[in-house]
């Protein structure tokens, strides 16, 4: 109805016919509800590896810059470290827009427990659980969110690792890698962690995480020799600019 006074009451032109009767089946304007419900197949726009490892002050998580248009090095500007309240970091592969979706997602929960204000703050076991529930809500709709997700952080006077993928899959460990760091970085990462979770140095931290990130610029052609290194300790999140290590390729050229 408009706002004619004289017309108060009476249905609108388009919703009768040149009788002045009302339609009731009349047809949507728009045919988009008979379309069909389409789902992502494959994501175009990605990001490769993330990896991370527990040592003695907190967790540390790196990820390199680049965000691929299938094949091609398109984007060498994105940042897949996000921090997430002031004592966790989520690291994510796999589809950008996606990362994007999940980041507002977390930002919204992050907005609604600041205005709660009850005194409880989300920790990184609560971020973990939260996504564990999205991803799984959203494989079980078959329309998944196209990442694997590292979630690290500090709780309760200790670091926190955890993985959570497109499937709702999740574990927690003292290493974890995603993409094609689950083969090439992960042997690095065990050999230098486990059992050492305790003793491990940041100076020694630091240089596992270059190590495994040179090794999948040198063999993942999904990468780049930029990247980002954060650090999550009792002092909160630290998240490195980025930056490179030098790598050796006169082996490629037979001298």
């Amino acid at each position: 109805m408009d706002h004619f006074s004289f017309n108060l009451g009476k249905p609108r032109h388009e919703m009768t016919d040149r009788r002045n009767i009302f339609q009731v089946d009349i047809k949507p304007r728009s045919e988009s509800s008979t379309d069909p419900i389409t789902r992502t197949q494959r994501p175009i726009v990605t990001g490769t590896s993330v990896i991370a490892l527990k040592y003695q002050d907190g967790v540390m998580l790196a990820a390199d810059n680049l965000a691929s248009y299938g094949s091609l090095a398109r984007f060498k500007d994105v940042e897949r470290l996000y921090p997430v309240g002031e004592f966790t970091v989520i690291g994510a592969s796999g589809d950008i827009s996606d990362f994007q979706y999940t980041k507002h997602l977390l930002d919204a929960e992050m907005v609604k427990e600041y205005y709660i204000n009850d005194g409880h703050v989300l920790g990184a076991p609560h971020i973990y659980e939260y996504l564990s529930r999205v991803m799984y809500n959203r494989r079980s709709q078959i329309n998944p969110l196209w990442n694997a997700y590292v979630v690290g952080g500090y709780h309760n006077g200790e670091g926190f690792l955890g993985y959570v993928d497109l499937l709702g899959t999740t574990y927690k460990s003292s290493s974890i890698a995603t993409g094609f760091g689950a083969y090439l970085a992960q042997p690095i990462l065990r050999k230098v962690v486990e059992g050492h979770e305790n003793t491990l140095s940041e100076e020694e931290a630091i240089n596992a995480i270059e190590t495994c990130m040179k090794v999948l610029f040198y063999r993942d052609a999904r990468s780049l020799n930029k990247f980002q290194r954060a650090k999550i300790t009792a002092q909160g999140v630290e998240i490195t600019q980025p930056y490179s290590v030098d790598t050796e390729w006169s082996f490629a050229e037979g001298q």
